[in-house]
């Protein structure tokens, strides 16, 4: 039983990362035919729906950052719950080996990767027992720059944008559209909400969360909840914010809300924010055997996407200016390019995230970053048979993590360009006029699209950080992006946040009495 229930997990585990579910293809496929084409939120939707078409072909992450895995597991009574725990922590080992999770625990004192996904409180684990004669386990994947986006407030409370929020049913509503208007593009939209309505500050992010483990095409059996949750997905899509904060007609794909009780003194609203890569799927198991039943959040019309993401960035480029890039690169060249520019990479470019970033801004840096393209990225990379890196998965990081340090570093090493998602703030813009540096913003979870521009993986350097945290030397080739901050003080993620909070406000009067 124990070797079945093992290879079960690993199934889960391997289709959790690589297959999206029927219902989160429907809402995106539905999101598409809302957009007009030639925009920057075609492009990106396009550039999405290739990607999980490869994702699905190539057996492969469809984001670089899998998360941190969390199971729900329902459980009959007299099941033994340790071994399943057991055959997890299997499955995990198994799934980061071969490519399909990327190694993400990492000691929060000392900074050390594990290497495996396994670590203190990782992957997260919760059991409830059941009478019910099957094992329901079900697995989200959630990645960090959405869960960065979480967000919970205590009412009543001020709520940027649209004035107080009082403890009922309009306090909750404030909230919940705020709670969109905050995560704009950093939590790779268009994005599903799950919201906890009620407990403590535990209980209600944890009912916050479980609330998107509900399928994108349920109801809510309450009809207060169900009226709130259609208002939201309404309303939020009027805000402007569009796919990566580009701006469009789509910024949320769907929302779920679940209460429960509360003390007098505490009113909480919490929201667990999800990426447009919406990775959960469960089965359910024999508690016998540890054989598959039946698949779970596969139910209704399959959804496939054809090749367009070329096409897209055509219409794109015949109304903006198209530039070649290769490093190193000038600053006369940067100071040519504007807002809006599509831009295709080829040569070399190197990643560097969070831990880099820190490191370089007390060190000199081991690599001749002049005239360079740093590349938020923390991909997914395996060894093949000749012992050569390749990579498996590179989409972009969120890229607000490293304001603090990233205009420092353009300017100490000559930087020229840095890419991610998301957009960076006033710090980072300041330093890009002064230096004479751009801001790209690639497609946010479009990890297998991207891996295919990679030519060849030609060095790395500070492998002490982890696999996700090195600095990788990446040779590309039609590498896209799209120019979001230029050398001249303008910044497309400026101004989507404006006029979205500007949009916010004609939300301010009561709608639920």
């Amino acid at each position: 039983m124990m070797e079945q229930l093992k290879e079960s997990l690993y199934q889960l585990i391997v289709e959790t990362s690589t297959n999206l579910p029927k219902d989160v293809r429907r809402a995106i496929a539905k999101a598409k035919t809302r957009e007009n084409s030639g925009t920057r939120a075609a492009m990106s939707l396009a550039t999405i729906t290739e990607n999980i078409q490869m994702a699905d072909e190539n057996v492969s992450p469809i984001c670089q950052d899998t998360g941190m895995p969390t199971f729900k597991i329902y459980t009959p009574v007299g099941v033994n719950q340790l071994k399943i725990k057991d055959a997890i922590y299997w499955a995990i080992v198994e799934a980061t080996k071969h490519g399909k999770l990327r190694p993400n625990s990492v000691d929060s004192l000392t900074g050390e990767n594990s290497g495996n996904n396994l670590g203190e409180g990782n992957p997260v684990i919760k059991f409830e027992q059941w009478e019910n004669d099957y094992i329901d386990v079900r697995l989200i994947l959630k990645g960090g720059g959405c869960e960065n986006k979480n967000i919970q407030y205590s009412l009543p409370c001020e709520v940027e944008g649209l004035g107080r929020a009082g403890r009922d049913l309009d306090g909750i509503r404030k909230c919940i559209l705020h709670s969109v208007y905050q995560a704009q593009g950093q939590g790779c939209s268009a994005g599903v909400i799950g919201v906890g309505i009620g407990g403590d500050r535990t209980s209600g992010y944890e009912l916050a969360k479980a609330q998107l483990f509900r399928s994108l095409d349920d109801e809510n059996p309450n009809e207060q909840l169900r009226e709130l949750e259609e208002y939201i997905v309404e309303n939020a899509n009027k805000l402007g914010i569009g796919t990566m904060g580009f701006g469009g007609e789509t910024t949320l794909l769907g929302c779920k809300v679940g209460t429960i009780h509360r003390i007098p003194a505490s009113f909480f609203v919490s929201v667990a924010y999800n990426c447009w890569a919406y990775r959960r799927l469960g089965v359910k198991l024999n508690p016998d055997t540890g054989a598959i039943q039946e698949w779970l959040y596969q139910e209704g019309e399959e959804v496939t996407f054809p090749k367009e993401a070329e096409k897209e960035e055509e219409k794109v480029e015949n109304q903006t200016k198209e530039v070649v890039l290769q490093a190193p690169i000038s600053e006369e060249q940067i100071r040519e390019l504007k807002v809006g520019d599509v831009v295709r990479i080829t040569g070399m470019m190197y990643t560097g995230r969070d831990a880099i970033h820190k490191y370089l801004s007390d060190h000199d840096c081991e690599v001749d970053l002049n005239g360079q393209i740093i590349y938020h990225c923390g991909p997914v990379m395996l060894k093949d048979e000749d012992e050569k890196w390749h990579v498996a998965a590179a989409g972009p990081t969120t890229s607000i993590r490293e304001e603090p340090y990233q205009g420092d570093i353009m300017k100490k090493f000559g930087i020229r360009a840095v890419m991610g998602k998301g957009g960076m703030g006033p710090k980072t813009l300041a330093a890009l006029k002064e230096h004479g540096g751009v801001y790209l913003n690639a497609i946010g979870g479009a990890a297998q699209y991207y891996a295919e521009c990679v030519q060849a993986v030609e060095g790395v350097n500070y492998t002490q950080f982890g696999i996700p945290e090195a600095m990788w030397h990446l040779r590309v080739k039609d590498f896209t992006a799209v120019v979001t901050m230029d050398s001249h003080g303008n910044s497309l993620h400026q101004d989507v946040d404006k006029s979205s909070l500007e949009k916010l406000a004609q939300f301010k009067e009561p709608v639920f009495k």
